[in-house]
């Protein structure tokens, strides 16, 4: 029986052997949403934190990794509905649709006639068709390659600039995007751009005031991805100044609220029944499958191990990814007489992680014998 200390509300997908309590003291493993982990002091016991999401900037990875927790996430488990609002974005501002809605609701409960005032009032938020716009896409994952492919049907010329993007991802969109290889190509190019990266360092403020200088007056910018990604000071000057015609946002500042070119909605990419289903599910699938089988796979900290059981004892190893260490580890597993059924081993970065399946009995010491060879964090065994 596992126990799983939830955050957030999460229906319970992994079956009888798991228990979700959200007042859990002593637990094996976390399954979070959205709150915030990185002032959170971890039970000794835990082994492996699922975030039902894409983003893990809510949990302190450096700190999971040094006390042996894997930490998961579920790519792609949102993607259709962040990929759905950004199209709503893109049109929404193209069509001033929020301008539009204001003035409607401002005028509903005066005595006109509505049918005539509207006739003569429309005319002030004439919008534009997205048709033939050239649409700027900064990252082609799982969202953006999503949104690059509908836009290119709905008729709009399509840019994409990914530097990791992979050789299979670059043939699959390249009848869609034309694939750039330099950001400011983007920049100078696009009527709208939209944002698809990761917050790191590189990227924190990429919307900026050099960045914008670059692009072409009257740009829309489209932000569904991560608010850090903008220097909201430097975009609200823009706003304001016309520079940048209008701003679709999942992370709205209370500034750009009260601007009538932002069109904001309350971190809504992922909230929709079937993206919180789908995460999860993928979720509950991964933790199960480690906590279970040892086996790791969509980890952001630990390196992806998978193998199928070969007998009924096996024993995993996270450990610092150097010269001689699977040899250290195999030369103590000989120590007990054991023969090695199946082996995995795969290093990711300075970490490495090792699994060893057995037949026979495991001695109830192998643990801690293990733990002795210098640079192991952590070991288990899986019966």
């Amino acid at each position: 029986m596992y126990t799983i200390k939830t955050f957030n509300k999460i229906k319970n997908l992994m079956g009888s052997d798991f228990i979700l309590d959200e007042n859990a003291k002593d637990y094996d493993a976390i399954m979070v949403r959205s709150a915030d982990l990185k002032e959170e002091t971890f039970s000794k016991n835990c082994r492996a934190i699922a975030r039902v999401g894409a983003g893990v900037n809510n949990i302190p990875i450096d700190k999971c990794t040094e006390l042996g927790i894997a930490v998961f996430n579920t790519p792609g488990g949102n993607a259709n509905a962040v990929k759905e609002l950004t199209i709503c974005g893109i049109i929404g501002i193209s069509r001033n649709i929020k301008a539009a809605g204001d003035w409607l609701s401002s005028v509903k409960n005066d005595d006109i006639d509505l049918a005539k005032t509207v006739e003569k009032e429309k005319s002030k938020y004439v919008g534009n068709e997205i048709l033939g716009k050239t649409l700027g896409v900064i990252g082609l994952g799982q969202v953006g390659g999503k949104v690059a492919k509908v836009l290119h049907n709905l008729g709009m010329n399509v840019i994409g600039y990914d530097a990791y993007l992979s050789p299979h991802a670059k043939q699959d969109l390249k009848q869609y995007v034309e694939i750039v290889d330099n950001v400011d190509t983007i920049l100078e190019k696009s009527d709208f751009i939209s944002l698809h990266m990761a917050t790191t360092k590189e990227t924190t403020g990429f919307v900026n005031k050099a960045n914008i200088e670059k692009m072409k007056d009257g740009v829309s910018i489209v932000n569904y991805a991560r608010g850090e990604l903008v220097n909201h000071e430097d975009l609200i000057a823009a706003l304001k100044s016309g520079k940048v015609r209008a701003y679709a946002t999942d992370f709205p500042t209370k500034e750009e609220l009260s601007l009538p070119n932002v069109l904001a909605t309350p971190h809504l990419g992922a909230s929709t029944i079937e993206a919180e289903d789908n995460c999860a599910a993928m979720a509950a699938s991964e933790m199960k499958e480690f906590l279970v089988n040892g086996n790791i796979e969509n980890s952001v900290n630990f390196p992806n191990v998978t193998i199928a059981r070969s007998t009924g004892a096996r024993v995993t190893v996270l450990h610092k990814n150097r010269v001689g260490m699977l040899e250290e580890i195999t030369n103590k597993i000989a120590d007990f007489k054991l023969n090695i059924e199946g082996l995995a081993n795969k290093g990711r970065n300075d970490i490495a992680y090792t699994i060893l399946d057995f037949s026979g009995e495991i001695p109830e010491n192998i643990e801690s014998k293990i733990l002795e060879i210098p640079d192991v964090i952590s070991t288990r065994v899986i019966l």
